[in-house]
């Protein structure tokens, strides 16, 4: 293995942060929000930051928190279970047409996209008619909502099966892609939808609740927790894991959707999917072992990169993509960056670029162009490159990937 490369910061009365951003920008106040989670009394031995760090809501995206018999809700975040899936199928760039907005055309309409109506009835983000597939994986997971809502009828509200198998907006993506010998890829980046929104920001404002006589004491009110023992702690867990479920099938969901869209495109040969798959949270928490002790951990914006894990990290719009193997870095609690991280805020891209720097940025990939997007223009990411040199330590990569589709909310 590489020697370790992280950068150790130090932040008063906490425990250190160990940062893999040699090479790469970190902005003052994402190291301020690490420096505030490290000052919790539950964090166990340090905080891990990944490459595409940047700041979010109380906790930092981009970060790796292990704690003892506790665990904070907002450092899992609102997007409970985002992540990305990627298959590898038997066509070739050959067999694409030169032309793919057909392609992008038959995805678009197997996969609702987007959001409208304020998410209403008439949002085309889901689904108007549930189609029998989704009814099928929602039998499997109704029971475990109904059990979540009945202890709690506020989150019984809002979408549920009808965001099955959708992408939603900002930065979640569906791709068709190109591996480094020409081997045709599908990939795609999204998570629980509406109904984890619900449950995030339900949790969130509970541990505040239930802090409330300590919130204080806490360099940032976001930053509340449940601790292990207490009734909320348990609550929490069920829904957190619940809502990790609900994004895993939607990603399934999903891909099997655009095989099916592809297929029946008329513009490609007959051929086979699931050659290699790869299907992975980066926002989420689990129980594991690290140190020869059992923690929970929370990656929020980072993918799990034990010893031989698989993990997708995929860059933006106009950027590479690679399928990675885990080096089970220790000092990282066994993780790894996300994805590129964004160098911006959406609205300063939005005021910096214009549709033409967008078109630009984008060539030769068969894209949305629109002003719509211009927040998710490849200048508003960090430099992807940069971004794997600084974490040689924590992957290998298996497969480069670029895009020569892509479809945005």
């Amino acid at each position: 293995m590489t020697k370790n490369l992280y950068q150790e910061i130090v932040s008063e009365h906490g425990v250190p942060i160990k940062a893999w951003v040699k090479g790469v920008k970190m902005e003052d106040e994402a190291k301020r929000q690490l420096q505030n989670i490290a000052k919790l009394p539950i964090v166990f031995k340090w905080v891990a930051a990944m490459p595409d760090v940047h700041l979010g809501i109380g906790a930092t995206v981009g970060s790796v928190i292990a704690t003892k018999a506790a665990i904070i809700p907002a450092a899992v975040g609102v997007d409970i279970g985002c992540g990305v899936a990627a298959m590898k199928t038997s066509l070739t760039a050959n067999d694409l047409p030169d032309n793919l907005r057909k392609i992008r055309k038959a995805i678009e309409q197997a996969i609702p996209h987007g959001r409208t109506d304020h998410g209403g009835r008439r949002d085309k983000g889901g689904w108007g008619d549930i189609p029998k597939r989704q009814k099928g994986v929602w039998a499997q997971l109704e029971i475990g909502y109904k059990e979540i809502c009945e202890k709690f009828p506020k989150l019984d509200r809002g979408n549920t099966i009808n965001h099955l198998g959708t992408l939603g907006t900002g930065n979640h993506f569906i791709e068709v892609c190109l591996d480094e010998s020409d081997n045709v890829w599908f990939m795609l980046h999204s998570g629980s939808r509406g109904v984890g929104n619900r449950i995030g920001t339900f949790f969130i404002e509970m541990a505040k609740s239930d802090m409330r006589r300590h919130i204080a004491n806490l360099p940032d009110k976001d930053l509340a927790y449940f601790e292990e023992g207490t009734e909320h702690f348990d609550d929490y867990v069920h829904a957190v894991s619940w809502a990790q479920d609900f994004a895993m099938y939607n990603r399934k969901l999903m891909m099997e959707q655009m095989i099916d869209a592809v297929a029946d495109s008329g513009e490609v040969k007959p051929f086979k999917a699931e050659l290699q798959v790869v299907n992975c949270h980066h926002n989420y928490v689990s129980r594991e072992v690290h140190y020869g002790e059992e923690v929970l951990v929370t990656r929020k914006g980072a993918v799990r990169a034990a010893l031989g894990d698989y993990g997708i990290i995929p860059g933006s719009m106009g950027a590479r993509s690679y399928i990675v193997r885990g080096l089970g870095n220790p000092e990282s609690f066994h993780s790894c960056s996300h994805g590129a991280g964004r160098a911006m805020s959406r609205n300063e891209a939005k005021r910096r670029f214009t549709t033409a720097d967008h078109a630009k940025a984008t060539e030769g990939i068969e894209c949305r162009k629109d002003e719509d997007v211009i927040d998710e223009t490849p200048a508003a990411y960090k430099n992807i490159e940069d971004v794997m040199n600084a974490q040689r330590d924590l992957v290998e990569i298996v497969h480069t990937l670029r895009q020569v589709v892509c479809v945005k909310g």
